[in-house]
């Protein structure tokens, strides 16, 4: 049990490329999963992704009609960028995992993903089912302003200085190293120091480089941090950095809105939809440090245009109140449950009128 909700756990094997990181393979959870379904029959299933343990968890539901659904959160651009291809194999991995994608969630009462643009891109592979957009949410009794982050600043030895924050995995496709690139130029024109919170396999390579550029003072790596400190981070900021190429909503983004920031963020994906260039903050070109430096700098050196952001941050976040979110999914777990009596067997156009009463 683990805050009121059972948790069950299947035999795992740790991921190549992230050995911290664990996959259930079908052939060792089919069997928990099947008498699992037995002795408890719930009454919907949601998916999160079409990978391994997905496709065994169709098919169990499938033979014992349960009805299920499924939300997206994958792109390709996730898996790809870790394995160094060329981009004549990077597109035919591409196609291998969209088509897996299509396999799993044709068979799926709803669709979901977290942005118009996610939605937009889970049908482009071929998928017949509509996409409904329904945000991920973000905790705002949990994120808000005005948290006491003076601890936090102790705690990590952050500098009395301006502060950039960036926060998520220190992979690829987030593009940390854009953000430290554009500090020398953020430093000519404001007194200002970058706060890297989280982990992830580039750690070394990213350090090695803020000592390149002369910045080791003025970047500081905390990794992860436990999730009382989180909130207050986010406080202790003065703007937000989103550099990630391959996001489809981006939670960091979320949480940072709903804590009072301004958003710096790549004009890449679904960024967009979070971030309004001019009015919650500045967009800049992907991968581009010099633009990012820029829109930072006009950030942190003009308070009433800060101030201003931050409000219209803290407006544009409520609509993705996760009591608001909880709500649409009760809905259609309710829709489900409604239309899974008796053998389950979905047809098209029992699945096309359904979302389309959605």
């Amino acid at each position: 049990m683990h805050e009121g909700v059972r948790v069950l756990g299947f035999g795992s094997v740790p991921l190549v490329l992230y050995p911290d990181r664990r996959f259930s393979p079908p052939f060792l959870a089919r069997r928990s999963i099947r008498r699992f379904f037995r002795e408890n029959r719930p009454h919907v299933i949601h998916l999160q992704d079409h990978f391994f343990l997905a496709k065994a968890v169709l098919a169990a539901a499938m033979e014992a009609g349960i009805p299920i659904m499924g939300t997206n959160h994958f792109l390709p651009e996730n898996v790809v960028h870790h394995l160094h291809l060329s981009a004549k194999a990077e597109f035919q991995v591409e196609r291998f995992l969209w088509a897996r994608f299509v396999k799993i969630y044709k068979h799926m009462y709803f669709v979901t993903a977290p942005t118009a643009t996610a939605a937009r891109l889970s049908k482009q592979p071929g998928l017949a089912n509509d996409v409904i957009a329904i945000s991920s949410g973000v905790d705002l009794c949990r994120f808000h302003p005005g948290a006491d982050a003076s601890e936090i600043r102790k705690k990590y030895a952050i500098p009395n200085r301006q502060i950039l924050l960036c926060v998520g995995r220190l992979d690829e496709e987030k593009r940390v190293e854009v953000a430290i690139r554009a500090m020398p130029d953020i430093m000519k024109r404001v007194d200002a120091h970058l706060v890297v919170a989280g982990k992830g396999k580039l750690r070394a390579r990213l350090e090695a480089l803020a000592c390149e550029l002369g910045m080791k003072d003025r970047v500081s790596f905390l990794g992860f941090l436990p999730d009382d400190d989180l909130p207050k981070l986010y406080c202790l900021a003065d703007a937000f950095v989103m550099p990630g190429v391959a996001e489809l909503q981006s939670s960091a983004t979320m949480e940072a809105m709903a804590s009072g920031l301004p958003v710096i963020a790549a004009d890449a994906i679904a960024l967009p939809e979070l971030v309004h260039n001019g009015e919650n903050g500045f967009l800049f070109p992907q991968d581009d440090a010099r633009e990012l430096a820029l829109a930072a700098a006009r950030i942190l050196s003009d308070e009433e245009l800060r101030s201003r952001m931050a409000k219209e941050s803290l407006e544009m976040i409520q609509i993705h109140d996760l009591k608001k979110v909880v709500q649409r999914y009760e809905a259609l777990y309710e829709q489900m449950i409604d239309m899974g009596s008796g053998p389950w067997r979905l047809r098209a156009s029992t699945s096309e009128s359904a979302l389309s009463a959605t």
